[in-house]
């Protein structure tokens, strides 16, 4: 994307005079006017002075970059205007403000406004271009100078094609890597914060995201050689042998999507320590090895994850399709690998923490811990079919990582000559063998035996005991909102859907869907406690508590945690509460209301779900103070 896709000459104007910055943006909105992109002047105007009262749009050295997404625009476009005398405001470094950009971006842009920012920003890093920006005789010329700016640097003329280089690539101050365990709302979320902190610094960025989609924006090896930091802002396992010698930061999405200010002081800092490779518990800092051991756990369920959904997935449909009238014969079919599906959660979960903290020599010996953690052990000549479940799975897949990189720290006092016999042959059977012996004598007859009491604890439970079970694991599926304790109220509901425990399931699922739908209800009940952003998110956010995405109501939280958090637990707890009672049952682990067919007693969801998003509005409304706009 050009700067000068955007920006035409009669959207310029030099050394005007504003006596405030909403003065100066007020200038700007007429100029951008004269494009024909906006379809609500005023309402255009109001959307850049509330942003503008968020802060962050002086980026310090002389230059502002107001800027909205809006319903009162039809395209995007640019304005600039140039100030004489400067205009003394509230920046960074106390420099008045002397040129301005304004992106007018629609509604439902997207990142595109996150793009033209970029643009503006490395833009705007070149001393020497702003001056000449202020110094230009036309906005003609101002124009005309972006556009030499932009363009790419000729090939030498003298030189044979031989000869030719390649142009040099886009030089990037600082890249970042971002992912979670869902690939959904955290990895984009932590992107757009870390890109939005830094183009706010003037410090070019390029974030990789590795989400459900796959990676988007790939890095580059020549982007990695020349930037001065990466920062790993993920909770799961990313590819980490490109970045030794590098200067690293490494934090979770959520840390990123908190505080990206904090995470860039980090990584701007000069002290920030060189990775010299390996990624597993290389560190005597507790907090660290805390967050490594979460980073292996979650790089194993982000996999195990879509075998549990689509299992469930399968099983729902089968129970549906055989409502319908399908032939006895087919459901059987689906239902048989939905169930085929969720065998090989406890092997994927274990292999992939171990290729986490061992790489791919631990694949194997994780994938069969995993394997005998979902068979159980032997009794006689006899198989037992008690099987230790996710707790082995869980050690299965650490130890295996952990014995692999102890048998490689070992291998290199072998002879050169004999390497490949090592990792050929000795690595993965010594690791197996290890690997049996621990489970079949150490893991799975004690887990074993403990999951068999804990099952039959849970199907004893009746009346208040089961009631708070829903009401507890409710609750703190909104507590933080895809982050860690989330994520573990997820899993145990994940975990009793295996068992068979589908009342857990509903009251997990429904406990996930209601913090979105009760912070959009509280907008539509409360609009003076809302600003008009906040509400303008009613619509997607009930959108995406019908489809179990918790964290649709991330931003509030964040915003006003003190009072959005506890209405949400509230809520989400007395949903759960309810789902258990009513008697609903839900045979798929995602979904949300698409999956309302295939509930056991859909009414009283639904009913559950209104429930206890009513109360999370009433509470929020009863909390949070009337706010102006």
């Amino acid at each position: 994307m050009h700067i000068t896709d955007h920006l035409q000459p009669c959207c310029v104007a030099l050394r005007q005079q504003a006596d405030s910055l909403p003065a100066a943006i007020h200038q700007l909105v007429e100029l951008v006017q004269k494009s024909g992109c906006l379809t609500n002047t005023v309402q255009f105007e109001q959307d850049v002075l509330e942003r503008e009262k968020m802060g962050g749009i002086c980026m310090g050295r002389g230059l502002a970059i107001p800027h909205a997404k809006s319903a009162g625009v039809a395209h995007a476009e640019l304005a600039a205007l140039t100030l004489d005398p400067p205009l003394p405001c509230d920046t960074p470094d106390g420099e008045p403000v002397r040129l301005l950009f304004l992106i007018a971006a629609p509604a439902d842009a997207n990142d595109l406004h996150v793009q033209m920012l970029a643009g503006l920003a490395t833009l705007l890093l070149d001393e020497e271009v702003c001056r000449q920006m202020l110094d230009a005789p036309t906005p003609t010329a101002f124009c005309s100078l972006i556009a030499r700016h932009e363009e790419p640097a000729p090939p030498p003329a003298e030189e044979s094609p031989a000869a030719e280089t390649p142009p040099p690539p886009a030089q990037y101050r600082l890249l970042a890597v971002t992912a979670c365990p869902m690939g959904v709302a955290h990895t984009y979320l932590a992107a757009e914060a870390l890109r939005k902190a830094a183009q706010e610094r003037g410090v070019t960025i390029k974030v990789e995201t590795n989400g459900a989609v796959g990676v988007n924006d790939e890095l580059e090896s020549d982007e990695i050689a020349a930037a001065d930091c990466i920062i790993i802002a993920a909770d799961k396992g990313v590819s980490m042998a490109r970045f030794v010698g590098k200067r690293l930061v490494t934090v979770s999405a959520g840390d990123a999507v908190r505080n990206a200010d904090a995470v860039l002081n980090k990584a701007l800092n000069s002290k920030v320590p060189v990775y010299r490779g390996g990624n597993a518990f290389r560190t005597s800092d507790w907090r660290e090895l805390g967050r490594e051991t979460y980073r292996h756990l979650m790089n194993g369920i982000s996999y195990m994850i879509p075998f549990v959904v689509v299992g469930g997935v399968m099983i729902a449909l089968s129970l549906l399709l055989a409502q319908m009238g399908l032939a006895q014969k087919y459901c059987d079919l689906l239902n048989n690998i939905g169930k085929e599906a969720f065998v090989l959660i406890y092997p994927v979960l274990a292999a992939f923490i171990a290729v986490s903290i061992g790489d791919a020599p631990a694949f194997m010996p994780g994938l069969m811990g995993g394997y005998m953690a979902q068979l159980g052990t032997t009794a006689g000549n006899k198989l037992s079919w008690v099987s230790s479940g996710f707790w082995g799975a869980l050690i299965a897949g650490f130890a295996a990582g952990l014995l692999v990189r102890f048998l490689n720290g070992l291998g290199k006092k072998i002879p050169e000559n004999l390497q490949q016999v090592r990792s050929s042959f000795l690595t993965p059977l010594l690791s197996l063998l290890g690997i049996a012996a621990l489970m079949a004598l150490a893991v799975n007859p004690p887990l074993g035996r403990f999951n068999q009491k804990l099952y039959r604890a849970l199907d004893s439970m009746r009346g208040g005991s089961r009631l708070t079970v829903g009401a507890v694991l409710g609750a703190l599926m909104a507590t933080d909102y895809g982050g860690p304790i989330n994520k573990a109220a997820y899993l145990t509901g994940t975990l009793a859907l295996v068992s068979d425990q589908l009342d857990i399931m509903a009251a997990v699922m429904i406990g996930g869907m209601v913090p979105p739908i009760g912070v959009a209800l509280a907008c539509l009940l409360f609009p003076h406690r809302f600003t008009r952003e906040e509400r303008r998110t009613a619509p997607q956010n009930l959108l995406m508590g019908a489809s179990f995405v918790t964290e649709g109501a991330l931003p509030f939280a964040l915003r006003d945690p003190l009072r959005v958090v506890p209405a949400c637990m509230a809520g989400s707890s007395l949903a759960g509460a309810l789902a258990v009672q009513f008697g609903c049952r839900c045979p798929a682990p995602h979904g949300g209301l698409f999956l309302i067919a295939v509930i056991d007693n859909p009414i009283g969801f639904l009913v559950a779900l209104l429930c206890g998003s009513l109360l999370t509005a009433l509470i929020m409304g009863v909390l949070k103070k009337p706010v102006k706009g």
